[in-house]
């Protein structure tokens, strides 16, 4: 199976600008029900971002950040770790374990195409077992 058959689609995905305050951000989070957003890329030839609730904890929380001076190019991680569309799932699966990562963008062409996350994978699993 592919990354394209079992990721969410870029068109149902949460995206912030990079000059967006963390506080607009959280925002958005809460407001769309997830735990991370795509940063968008500031240029054609640049990198697609990604924040999530652990960025967010460790700079914010941690680090005694301020929500409302620190923005999400401050504290996103840039460039996001990202798979082709036409990866077979379970070698994603092995870059996410080894890793130690939930979240994986998949981009094709530097275009973001969705996102993959261990929830994703789950799902199949676990409808496999049914």
């Amino acid at each position: 199976m592919l990354v394209e058959n079992v990721m969410t689609a870029s068109d149902k995905l949460v995206i912030v600008s990079p000059m967006a305050t963390v506080r607009e951000a959280l925002n958005l989070m809460k407001t769309h029900k997830v735990r991370s957003v795509i940063v968008e890329k500031t240029k054609d030839d640049s990198a697609y971002g990604l924040l999530t609730f652990k960025n967010i904890l460790q700079s914010i929380v941690a680090e005694d950040g301020d929500i409302d001076l620190l923005n999400v190019y401050d504290i996103a991680a840039a460039p996001a770790i990202s798979v082709s569309a036409k990866l077979n799932v379970k070698y994603a699966a092995r870059m996410m374990v080894s890793s130690s990562i939930k979240r994986l963008l998949v981009i094709d062409n530097n275009e973001l195409q969705g996102i993959l996350t261990m929830t994703d994978i789950i799902s199949i699993l676990m409808d496999s077992v049914e």
